[in-house]
Formats: C-alpha cells, sequence, structure tokens
C-alpha cells in the first residue's frame, strides 16, 4: 500500500545484486525537493529538516543491512560460551579463601556462597545469551 503499481513495477525491474532499500529514500528526495519548488513546502529549513531525518532513517538501514550481510562465525560463539564458563570455573575454586597451611580446626572446606562471583557469572551469561 505504499507503493503504487507502476511504482511497484518499476521497483521490482531494477536490478542490483543487493538489497534496493535505497531506492524509496531517492524518489522520497526527488519528491521533496519537487514539492519544495512548486511551493507545497514553504521554507527550505523544512525541506533541510525533512532531507536530514531521511538521511538518518537511511543510515539506519544502511547500518543493519552493514549487520546482517557480516555474520558471526559459529565458532565465535561457542569460543566465547567456553571462555565464559571456564572463567566461572576458575573463579570459584581460585576465589576460596580458607589457608590450608593454617590447620584450622574443622575447617578443611572453605564452603560459601560466593555472591559477587555468582552475580558476576550471570552478567557475563546474560550477555552472552544477548
Amino acid at each position: 500500500g505504499f507503493m503504487t503499481r507502476y511504482e511497484r513495477k518499476i521497483f521490482d525491474d531494477l536490478k542490483s545484486p543487493h538489497l534496493k532499500y535505497w531506492v524509496p529514500f531517492i524518489w522520497f528526495g526527488n519528491l521533496a525537493s519537487k514539492a519544495r519548488k512548486e511551493g507545497r513546502i514553504r521554507d527550505s529549513v523544512d525541506l533541510q529538516t525533512l532531507m536530514n531525518e531521511m538521511n538518518k532513517y537511511r543510515s539506519w538501514c544502511s547500518l543493519l543491512f552493514g549487520y546482517d550481510w557480516v555474520g558471526i562465525p559459529l565458532v565465535y560463539t561457542q569460543v566465547v560460551t567456553l571462555a565464559v564458563y571456564t572463567f566461572f570455573f576458575a573463579c570459584l575454586i581460585g576465589r576460596q579463601f580458607l589457608d590450608t597451611d593454617q590447620g584450622y580446626q574443622g575447617h578443611d572446606l572453605d564452603i560459601y556462597i560466593p555472591i559477587f562471583t555468582l552475580l558476576q557469572f550471570f552478567f557475563y551469561a546474560g550477555w552472552l545469551k544477548v
């Protein structure tokens, strides 16, 4: 519903090896310039504001297209997952505070809940899932 049948035919007949998201932006710019010349847009500042916002939106579409174009290899996510879990396991072992050389009676194991290590793991695992 955003294009006429004639515009849709022109859009479909346009040959491009990549996405054609930019074509309607060109059409919009031409129509806005034509509207300014015809007096439908009263001030050049208004036209400039329209064009700036359109260019901002076009750059966002381009950025999104770039993210879609360059994929993240699957092995990267696997390596990061392994690194996060290995780091957490090392933190659980390495952040124990019991000095076994002191020979404390009844303190063979230092069992406590490492709250900050758990928080750190939850943040890392959460970021990993995102």
